[in-house]
């Protein structure tokens, strides 16, 4: 008998799932059929407005992109964490650095729970040593290029710019790089390793289940943190003539043990680089997860009067605008904040940098820049303030492009698939959350809402948030890179 019924279902079975398909396909949700449409839709209309602006291939645009770099060992978060037996905590904490395990754990549940991109330097050489062996014979890792400069480069490169890349590499490393970057910088033996901790929407560690997708990053990187590679890069920079400078990977910085005022002399120099560049290229600064009160002070100092395009997300814009308004570090914001928020949020950095820049030049013979360009990256959306006149162009087609590489990169893909895709952002968003506040309706056939305001232009574009996760580490820096390509 348990034979006969094995013979009925191999002669039937094919037959059976033949029919179950159909009926699927017969019974299937007309709602289910209009987001697919809807999908659709905004894909077509996001390549568009894409593709209404080219790169000239003929005269590259030049850009020079510094510092430093390093290689990630991407890895599953939870498998890494579980694989050395590391105990789940029941009190989640934020700790500046790392120097055991209680405090890796602790930190981890803190961002991983609301699903919250975090960095961490790991002051415990020997734990830090048993997690990168760990990672790599865990199944399924990684390794690929790091570090803020050469992924914003390699970016760059890949849309068509010619780049000067500030770093110093192996020989394995440069011979990676894209035939159209150049780097300035020393050789080292062995670059630093930074372990990239990803994890899923809705994975589980212990009692903690992510709210979305996202990255836990520990390194114990000794030479990024130096900017070993900016006196080479500086002269370099002469002859190089570039049409933008952008300046990345300065969270290296943070809580790294410097010698005392080590780390201002830096800043000082590059202050000095910055402040030395024609008024005509574009600085562009990407902010990144700093924790240290200290260095976010330099940072307005030093670098931030310096830029007149700053690229953030959806976590570093409420820390740097809480600083600029005299509080402290915020450590931990919302991951899915609501468009009226950020773009208040945007619209009080722009004003506070702005005034500063205006009272710094009264006093400063005119060095600081005026901000002219701000780019928020979130899961949900892109957004960018750019001031009328300025050198920056092509605002609604580059928060497309941004807005179509956010899924590029995270789906691992240049080819966008809608079935592997959704919209999380409102069918409609108030421009402001003042009461009476204008609300602008998302129209699937013009899907980039673009305004004036004051001496700006807001655009804001959804994103078409990937589903079936590849790598989110580098989101923000593949986002931000790209944007920058279509508005020099």
């Amino acid at each position: 008998m348990e034979r006969e019924g094995r013979t009925s279902w191999m002669k039937y079975g094919p037959v059976v799932s033949l029919f179950v398909i159909l009926l699927a396909v017969w019974f299937r949700s007309p709602q289910d059929e209009v987001l697919d449409d809807r999908l659709d839709t905004v894909l077509s209309s996001l390549l568009r407005a894409e593709g209404k602006v080219g790169v000239n291939n003929v005269a590259r645009p030049k850009v020079a992109v510094g510092f430093g770099g390093c290689v990630d060992l991407i890895v599953d978060g939870v498998s890494l964490l579980n694989k050395i037996g590391l105990a789940h905590t029941d009190q989640p904490l934020h700790h500046d650095l790392i120097e055991n395990e209680v405090q890796l754990a602790q930190s981890f549940a803190y961002f991983f729970a609301p699903g919250a991109a975090a960095e961490r330097f790991v002051l415990n050489d020997t734990l830090f040593s048993e997690l990168v062996e760990a990672s790599r014979d865990l199944p399924g890792n990684r390794w690929a290029i790091g570090g803020n400069a050469p992924v914003m480069a390699g970016r760059m490169a890949t849309e068509g710019c010619d780049i000067l890349l500030g770093g110093s590499f192996s020989p394995d490393f440069i011979d990676v790089l894209s035939e159209h970057i150049t780097v300035a910088g020393n050789i080292v033996e062995e670059p630093d390793i930074h372990l990239i901790l990803e994890y899923p929407s809705g994975a589980s560690w212990g009692q903690y289940t992510s709210r979305r997708a996202n990255r836990y990053i520990v390194h114990s990187d000794d030479h990024n943190p130096y900017l070993d590679s900016m006196a080479a890069f500086a002269e370099k920079l002469k002859g190089f003539d570039p049409d933008l400078l952008v300046v990345g990977g300065l969270q290296m910085m943070d809580n790294f043990p410097f010698q005392s005022g080590e780390r201002e002399a830096l800043l000082s120099r590059l202050a000095n680089l910055l402040s030395s560049s024609s008024p005509t290229i574009g600085v562009h600064f990407e902010m990144a997860s700093f924790v240290e009160e200290s260095i976010m002070e330099e940072l307005l100092h030093y670098v931030i009067p310096h830029a007149d395009s700053l690229g953030m997300n959806e976590q570093e814009l409420p820390n740097l605008l809480s600083l600029l308004k005299g509080s402290n570090i915020t450590v931990l914001s919302d991951p899915n904040p609501r468009v009226a928020t950020v773009l208040d949020q945007m619209r009080e950095v722009y004003r506070i940098v702005n005034l500063r820049s205006k009272e710094g030049s009264d006093t400063n013979s005119a060095k600081a820049k005026p901000l002219t360009r701000l780019h928020v990256h979130t899961l949900a959306f892109q957004a960018m303030i750019v001031t009328h006149g300025s050198k920056w162009k092509n605002t609604m087609s580059a928060t497309a492009k941004a807005s179509l590489t956010a899924n590029r990169h995270v789906c691992g893909s240049d080819d966008i698939d809608p079935s592997k895709a959704r919209l999380i952002m409102d069918d409609s968003f108030s421009v402001s959350r003042r009461e009476g506040s204008q609300r602008i309706p998302l129209q699937e056939t013009r899907p980039v809402s673009c305004w004036d305001e004051e001496d700006y232009e807001i655009c804001v574009a959804p994103v078409l948030v990937c589903t079936e996760v590849y790598q989110t580490a580098g989101g923000g820096d593949n986002i931000s890179a790209a944007g920058l390509v279509l508005q020099i």
